[in-house]
């Protein structure tokens, strides 16, 4: 935590550099054993999301190239376990990072490309009730703390649903799923891997579901490109 908050203040790569044993030493290193920790937790309910620790561990460094904020790292340590073969798309999965001034643990699809986003709302027309229930179920257990994650909503509704359909604010969203604040310090205690994989497993059937949606349509999506093909000839 010394070492994150000295970085935010000296946000440069100099005084990254100078200091880059340390952010070996006592952040990868250790991030990089919690993540092989959750690994074996996350084995019994959601082993399609395991990978090597250093594929799941992210990077400190920021893609500046097209932000107007150029500065090089970012301001926690964080993780990320995608579903196999959705590992350079979006989907759903399971996150969180911890830093000097938040830990959060977040479980859902985020900002999905266009194809997975209109599969997870044709989902949701169809399932809305099954997947409030879902959610009901995670909020239900409160010593976990978890809310649902804010929709970043679209003001109107998108083009091929109803104005009025039922599932309004899951069809405008952007984002699904849940996530928990945690306090700072609970990142420097021993069962910090315990606290995250109860969330994990908590919510893991809501990722379940949200990636059955994304991957059904991929499947139809192949297929009837497999029909027109054939009808060619």
């Amino acid at each position: 935590m010394k070492f994150m908050r000295g970085l935010i203040k000296n946000n440069d790569r100099d005084w990254f550099n100078a200091r880059k044993p340390i952010y070996e030493r006592e952040l990868k290193a250790p991030m990089l054993a919690l993540i092989d920790e959750i690994n074996h937790a996350m084995a019994e309910f959601a082993p399609d999301h395991l990978r090597d620790p250093k594929k799941i561990m992210m990077r400190i460094y920021r893609d500046t190239r097209f932000a107007k904020d150029k500065r090089p790292y970012k301001r926690q340590i964080s993780a990320w376990w995608a579903k196999r073969g959705m590992e350079k798309t979006s989907g759903g999965g399971f996150y969180f990072h911890a830093g000097p001034k938040e830990v959060l643990v977040s479980i859902g699809v985020y900002m999905p490309e266009r194809e997975q986003l209109r599969a997870v709302r044709e989902w949701m027309a169809e399932n809305h009730e099954a997947y409030r229930a879902m959610v009901k179920k995670i909020l239900k257990t409160r010593s976990t703390g978890m809310t649902s994650i804010d929709g970043y909503e679209l003001t109107r509704m998108p083009k091929g649903f109803a104005s009025d359909h039922p599932a309004d604010e899951l069809l405008r969203a952007r984002n699904w799923g849940v996530h928990a604040y945690l306090p700072v310090e609970a990142a420097l205690k021993p069962n910090f891997g315990n606290e995250i994989v109860k969330r994990f497993r908590l919510a893991a059937p809501l990722i379940e579901a949200l990636n059955g949606a994304i991957l059904d349509a991929e499947r139809e999506s192949k297929g009837a490109r497999g029909i027109n093909f054939g009808q060619l000839y």
